[in-house]
């Protein structure tokens, strides 16, 4: 399907201004003793200037962009006054024949330091490394080795209250939870009171208080 060509007033205008502008540009270097080639080479150097101070303004790379901007600018719109019958064209004031004799080089630096401007560092600073969290086994397969006991904590309690109410020691209520765990491990069910009282070998009744301190069935 044709599609059908619509002008952009945008371009117009900017096509105008371009046209107008490197005009007087090449005005006031003729004007200026600029003859021939050199007078039509003055516009292009200062446009070139100004696109190339724009174009690093949009990247960012370099503070400095804004200076060589402000610079072309300054005499792209120079030009455009002067050559509106503020200045006599026939006899050019000595500074301003100065200035359009000194562009040459001050347009090569400018485009050379925006050439060569460092590039902005885009990367992220590497966070700082804290101290390693321990590893966390979160899957074990051998069974917890049980809390040594002395043979002390395992002599059976001297005769007294009721099993459910005996005075179990901590040594031996962890011995019990260790045999407890491993049994859990390693067959996936819950120990019962008769195979902790078989594992134990105590007393009866110290097995019992032990079972009920663990809520074991």
């Amino acid at each position: 399907m044709n599609r059908s060509i619509r002008p952009d007033a945008v371009l117009i205008q900017a096509a105008i201004a371009g046209a107008l502008s490197f005009a007087h540009l090449h005005d006031l270097a003729a004007a200026a003793g600029q003859s021939g080639w050199k007078a039509w080479a003055y516009p292009v150097s200062v446009d070139l200037l100004l696109v190339a101070a724009w174009r690093q303004l949009r990247t960012g790379r370099d503070r400095s962009s804004w200076t060589w901007f402000a610079i072309a600018l300054c005499a792209s719109l120079g030009a455009n006054v002067a050559t509106a019958g503020l200045l006599d064209m026939d006899h050019v004031p000595a500074w301003l024949r100065i200035l359009v004799a000194g562009w040459p080089a001050l347009a090569f630096l400018g485009g050379t330091l925006l050439v060569h401007a460092p590039a902005p560092n885009t990367t992220d600073p590497e966070p700082e490394r804290g101290p390693a969290a321990p590893e966390v086994e979160m899957h074990r397969t051998d069974a917890p080795e049980p809390t040594p006991v002395s043979a002390a904590e395992l002599s059976p309690a001297p005769p007294g209250p009721p099993s459910s109410a005996l005075a179990v020691p901590s040594a031996l209520l962890d011995h019990a939870q260790s045999i407890v765990d491993a049994h859990r491990s390693t067959t996936g069910e819950p120990i019962t009171a008769e195979v902790l009282t078989a594992r134990l070998g105590l007393p009866a009744s110290t097995c019992q208080a032990i079972a009920a301190q663990l809520q074991l069935t």
